[in-house]
């Protein structure tokens, strides 16, 4: 990843205020070049799959490029079946979870890019039509016993007109591999992957089931204190892991475009032009904030480092999926209040958790 420091010329600024954002890299942590999920809402694939291949990295293998249509494909499959089985009372749309990917990965392997683009008519990604036929069909079956029968197949048909048919096998490197002997050579152990959440209706250190619409597997997620969780993502960063992420991106803190994600403790019109002061983020607002939908599961992205801006305040290196657009060709820098109200929740290897929180779990 490349060094995003940003300086400006000042002129007339008052006595003691500060200047326009300057961010100076922390910690980096290595990570693949920035992608776009175009028109889709595969956020989750896209930001999880980034954070394998960092993985893979620290792991000391060489950099991959992943195919995160593959694994959509496995998801599409078993949330259509989870609408069949449930005879329509559950969710069948676009989104998903980190969770869901290491589930994928179990389920099905994976394959790299370069087998599996899922882009067979052009260059960009767009589901939404996709998405209204897999429905259809799946809402016709319901309603009819004889589609019902053979709604698999209907359903790959669909699917395969979109997104192309994967191989069922193909060259990397010196080697003839499917699907599951290249997700086996790989070396990751989809176990070492755990989900964390902090909200107080459940019970701290306990796991639960997290009540959000795209958790349609059922998810489980350790229930810890914010700043437990933070002190997770701390602890992460500073010996060289990284964090997929999943929160909320509707605030008017959040701008993708300018590359900032800040908790203005007021309203500001210079707000993603100078640092400010912040609100002060505790467990009972961030309860109040989920339970009246002001922070909801909106997006997933990929957490890769810290910063400081000229003031010394921190701030985390966010790699996002909408290209190379923006201020920081694709990176967001998220301050520490954003990240402790705004997290819906995260997922780390589990050696990135520290030690007392683990003996607490």
């Amino acid at each position: 990843m490349k060094k995003h420091i940003l300086y400006f010329v000042l002129f007339a600024l008052p006595f003691g205020a500060l200047a326009q954002y300057q961010f100076t890299p922390t910690k980096e942590i290595a990570c693949t070049d920035v992608k776009s999920q175009d028109r889709t809402g595969t956020c989750w694939s896209f930001a999880t799959l980034s954070f394998l291949e960092s993985e893979l990295m620290r792991m000391g293998k060489s950099e991959y490029d992943l195919s995160e249509m593959f694994l959509v494909r496995t998801i599409y499959q078993d949330k259509a079946q989870n609408y069949i089985f449930r005879q329509g009372k559950a969710n069948f749309s676009q989104g998903s979870l980190s969770h869901d990917i290491i589930r994928a990965f179990k389920m099905s392997g994976v394959v790299p890019e370069s087998a599996y683009s899922g882009k067979p008519k052009g260059s960009m990604h767009d589901h939404n039509r996709m998405e209204e036929d897999l429905k259809n069909m799946l809402d016709r079956a319901l309603k009819d016993g004889e589609v019902r029968k053979v709604w698999r197949d209907s359903f790959l048909t669909i699917m395969n007109g979109y997104i192309g048919e994967p191989p069922t096998e193909f060259a990397h490197g010196d080697a003839t591999h499917s699907a599951q002997t290249f997700a086996e050579s790989l070396g990751i152990n989809p176990d070492d992957y755990w989900s964390f959440t902090s909200f107080k209706h459940h019970p701290f250190y306990e796991e639960f089931i997290l009540e959000i619409p795209d958790n349609y597997s059922n998810g489980a997620y350790h229930n810890i204190p914010i700043e437990d969780l933070q002190a997770i993502v701390d602890n992460a960063v500073e010996n060289g892991y990284t964090v997929a992420w999943d929160g909320d991106v509707s605030e008017k803190g959040f701008s993708a475009k300018e590359g900032i994600a800040v908790l203005p403790s007021k309203a500001r019109k210079d707000l993603f032009k100078t640092p400010g002061k912040e609100q002060e983020v505790t467990q009972a607002l961030r309860q109040s904030t989920f339970e009246s939908y002001s922070t909801t599961d909106d997006h997933l992205m990929h957490l890769v480092g810290t910063a400081t801006d000229q003031a010394g305040t921190k701030y985390y290196t966010i790699k996002n999926s909408w290209g190379k657009k923006g201020t920081y060709d694709g990176y967001i820098y998220m301050s520490a209040p954003y990240l402790q109200l705004k997290t819906v929740a995260i997922m780390v290897h589990k050696d990135a958790v520290p030690a007392e929180i683990m003996e607490k779990l």
